[in-house]
């Protein structure tokens, strides 16, 4: 039997990434018992990103916007991540553009496709 379970928590996430990650160095023959096995955790993974860490066509700052407001992060951690709180205020702020060294930085530590954070993006016009 094929050892799956499905994904109900980021804990069962978590388990199937460790279970998957090996696949990426050794890829198993597709139609093999392995193969389908990979085949499998790719698709709960899948579907599991979809529902719970997807942000349809928002743009990176809408994107940081929500994972402050939905997904527990918060303003500080962000300026942590920057290296200043001034610079999370002005990303959020849109005062300042992410450098790609902050993209996947957020990206890999708040678990956020990085295909949501490298969209270009408009800076604040304001009004002198």
């Amino acid at each position: 039997m094929m050892d799956v379970r499905p994904l109900r928590s980021e804990a069962d996430y978590e388990w199937a990434l460790r279970e998957i990650a090996p696949y990426f160095e050794n890829q198993p023959q597709p139609g093999s018992p392995e193969g389908d096995r990979f085949e499998v955790l790719a698709t709960l993974i899948e579907a599991y990103d979809h529902r719970y860490h997807s942000v349809p066509d928002a743009d990176p700052v809408d994107v940081l916007h929500f994972a402050i407001e939905s997904m527990g992060h918060t303003q500080a951690e962000l300026g942590e991540l920057l290296g200043s709180r001034l610079h999370a205020s002005e990303v959020l702020n849109r005062k300042r553009k992410m450098s790609l060294e902050w993209v996947n930085k957020i990206s890999e530590v708040w678990r956020i496709p990085l295909e949501a954070l490298a969209k270009p993006y408009e800076l604040s016009q304001e009004v002198a």
